[in-house]
């Protein structure tokens, strides 16, 4: 059973800094791409950033381009997001996903598998 889960929540003041995990579990993940969204309340999904896991491309949303970085640790099969400069609009549930296919939409998917979410707030 494939598992993605997400941790690193948290409240930060703007102009601080955050990182999220994702550990993935239940399969071999060294073809996919994996994900990062999120969704602020009353707004649609975004789409963040992603990662090849094959040849390491990364891909960013036009919002935290410059902010924010991808990586992954392959041994580990975790994904990271380290969020830097945040700011209060960053607010959101972030959610981790993996795609099986890198042919695939990067930003509209579709994702096979989904995270819980984990919640990040950004004070002003």
């Amino acid at each position: 059973q494939v598992q993605l889960v997400e941790s690193g929540a948290g409240l930060v003041q703007a102009g601080g800094s955050l990182r999220l995990s994702c550990a993935a579990s239940g399969r071999t993940f060294s073809n996919y791409r994996m994900g990062w969204f999120r969704q602020a309340p009353g707004k649609e999904r975004e789409f963040v950033a992603a990662i090849n896991w094959g040849d390491g491309s990364t891909y960013y949303g036009d919002s935290v381009k410059g902010r924010f970085t991808i990586s992954g640790d392959n041994a580990k099969n975790t994904v990271y997001l380290q969020m830097n400069s945040l700011k209060p609009e960053d607010t959101a549930v972030y959610r981790c996903a993996a795609q099986s296919s890198t042919y695939r939409s990067v930003r509209n998917g579709p994702y096979d598998y989904w995270g819980q979410g984990t919640q990040v707030t950004v004070s002003s």
